[in-house]
């Protein structure tokens, strides 16, 4: 099973959320696809909750422009 780390590109803040850039995590996916555009982002979206306590879709940051994805192994 492929895993991905997942890592903000940039500051930013909306919603009451402040995302800090390099903010990172690894989710381990069962499809080789992009996990931010598999199933909405839900493992991303849990992930992030998870380790920072931050909901990076109200934060409208669950996308390619704000993620940078790189596949670990």
């Amino acid at each position: 099973m492929p895993r991905f780390r997942i890592t903000t590109k940039r500051m930013k803040q909306t919603n009451g959320i402040r995302i800090e850039p390099g903010m990172s995590v690894e989710v381990v996916t069962q499809s080789m696809g992009n996990p931010v555009l598999t199933n909405g982002g839900q493992l991303v979206a849990d992930a992030f909750y998870r380790i920072y306590g931050i909901d990076i879709k109200k934060a409208g940051c669950l996308n390619n422009v704000e993620l940078d994805v790189e596949r670990v192994s």
